[in-house]
């Protein structure tokens, strides 16, 4: 815990209340599994069975056999033991729920922790029947504990079909608020030349190249009013595999996992299309966020298709390229491109893919400075462990722009990595005590931005909870700002400035390869 003040004294010298966005509970898998039995049958059980023991089985393995089949180290003694105290608040919702006033939260999500890998179950059938009993399951469970404690059904995104199936059941038949959805699907591909019968995976992120059109589940969203929230996992994926060390392969995960997804919304124009959603990637920080809203920005600046036209081919000055290379006596280049008709590459640089439309951005539609912030730093979330200093980067004045990015507390109780239910809120209020952030900040944390996160979909979402005035007054306020703002009585006469060029992000000098809006 920290060594300056207690979750209750922090707690009582705020002026808000505390949501925590992504907590955890863990699933006993033998009584669990045989309430899914008793609520959808074999099938569900058995297959919750036999998802839950494939860690088991990796640890089963010497590392050699690991090492030759190169399958990832996974976690182990990853449950809490010595501090049996929290180990049982994460059994019990009713127990976490008597607890949150020790541990300084007012209101919690709370995600699954065995349910994380069920979007990953292969067989179609097994994982619509172990998700579907999953969440009848989880919400008897949390049925009674509304005013503190809402739980994340399961979402699985395999298809359109199957997501929006699942999205109209959880809602309206057991009145899920929040889902997990499934993202990095995996998809099999046979590869030719590995031979008969060998296959591989890549993983689908929706926004691009996906082979199914994910719009019907973005609507359905809209339609339930739910915000997806991904909490996928990156671990076994390429370069986070190494048989031996689970530590190298944890690290990052979440992070590159969002990173991932949010980058194939955002450029297939998802969050163009639907202005109306949120959407949060958990529990990998807000740094690759920060980092990832600069990179788009930069490509943009150099791959977009105004951009594109310096690379035009066509542009080329062959006479001066000629007399160049002459000049400063190269003369085997300057035979070659004589033979070229002046062309450094005729047809390599040419050749575009066989693309029709060439500007990777195009479905963004991208043509002010307020686009950025429309599309990327308004609607996307990023959940954020309470001791991860790169919380601050969120609300720091580097950001393009100068815009804040959404960091939401998520105290991941629950899991290994929070060795007492009191340390979070204390780890997270340390950025305040030195400086780092601003108490305005902290109430953006640790309250605001989960309230929008959630209220933007669902403006009754908080209705009945011990956070619903203070929750409600966020929300008015975001209702207010997102009003069209009123033309001034003399905006006919006002000067035209249609053209005018964008400055560059705040921190950044202006280049040559600045482009204007």
């Amino acid at each position: 815990m920290s060594k300056h003040l207690s979750p209750a004294k922090i707690h009582s010298g705020l002026k808000h209340p505390v949501v925590d966005a992504d907590g955890h509970w863990l699933e006993y898998t033998p009584v669990f599994a045989e309430r899914m039995r008793k609520v959808h049958g074999n099938k569900a059980a058995d297959g919750f069975i036999a998802a839950m023991e494939s860690t088991n089985t990796t640890l089963k393995l010497t590392p050699r056999e690991r090492e030759l089949r190169r399958i990832a180290m996974p976690g182990f003694w990853n449950r809490q033991a010595e501090n049996t105290l929290d180990r049982a608040t994460a059994m019990m919702p009713k127990m976490l729920y008597q607890r949150l006033d020790e541990i300084g939260t007012d209101f919690a999500i709370v995600y699954p922790t065995a349910g994380l890998r069920l979007p990953r179950i292969k067989d179609d059938e097994t994982r619509r029947a172990v998700i579907r009993a999953y969440n009848i399951v989880t919400a008897e469970y949390f049925r009674g504990l509304e005013d503190r404690l809402t739980p994340a059904a399961i979402i699985p995104m395999h298809t359109p079909e199957e997501a929006c199936e699942e999205l109209e059941f959880v809602t309206r038949q057991l009145g899920s608020k929040v889902g997990m959805f499934g993202s990095n699907i995996a998809r099999s591909v046979t590869q030719a030349k590995s031979g008969p019968g060998v296959e591989s995976v890549w993983y689908d992120v929706f926004g691009i190249d996906s082979p199914y059109d994910y719009d019907a589940v973005w609507q359905t969203c809209v339609d339930v009013k739910m915000a997806p929230t991904f909490h996928s996992s990156g671990n076994n994926f390429g370069l986070r595999n190494s048989p031996s060390n689970f530590v190298y392969n944890h690290i990052g995960h979440f992070a590159a996992a969002g990173h991932a997804t949010a980058k194939g919304i955002f450029l297939g124009g998802v969050t163009r299309r639907f202005p109306q959603l949120n959407f949060a990637f958990l529990e990998g920080g807000v740094g690759w966020g920060c980092q990832l809203f600069g990179d788009l920005i930069e490509h943009w600046e150099r791959k977009s298709s105004r951009a594109l036209e310096r690379m035009n081919p066509d542009k080329l000055d062959r006479k001066l390229l000629m007399k160049l290379v002459e000049k400063h006596g190269y003369d085997d280049i300057a035979d070659a491109l004589k033979s070229r008709d002046g062309w450094p590459d005729p047809e390599g640089m040419r050749l575009t893919g066989h693309r029709e439309e060439l500007d990777d951005y195009a479905p963004c539609k991208i043509t002010r400075k307020q686009d950025w912030v429309d599309l990327y730093a308004k609607p996307f979330y990023f959940g954020c462990e309470a001791d991860d200093r790169m919380n601050a980067t969120a609300f720091g004045k580097g950001n393009p722009f100068g815009a804040k990015l959404n960091a939401i507390y998520s105290s991941d109780i629950g899991h290994f990595d929070v060795i007492d239910y009191r340390d979070p809120l204390p780890e997270a209020y340390e950025l305040v005590e030195e400086g780092h952030i601003t108490k305005a900040d902290f109430r953006d944390f640790v309250f605001a931005n989960a309230v929008r996160l959630w209220g933007k979909q669902n403006p009754g979402f908080f209705d009945g909870t011990v956070v619903a005035k203070q929750a409600a007054a966020v929300i008015a306020a975001m209702q207010e700002d997102a009003k069209p703002a009123k033309k001034p009585a003399h905006a006919g006469s006002a000067k035209v400035t249609k053209g005018k060029r964008m400055p560059p992000p705040r921190g950044r000098k202006p280049s040559a390869t600045h482009v204007s809006m």
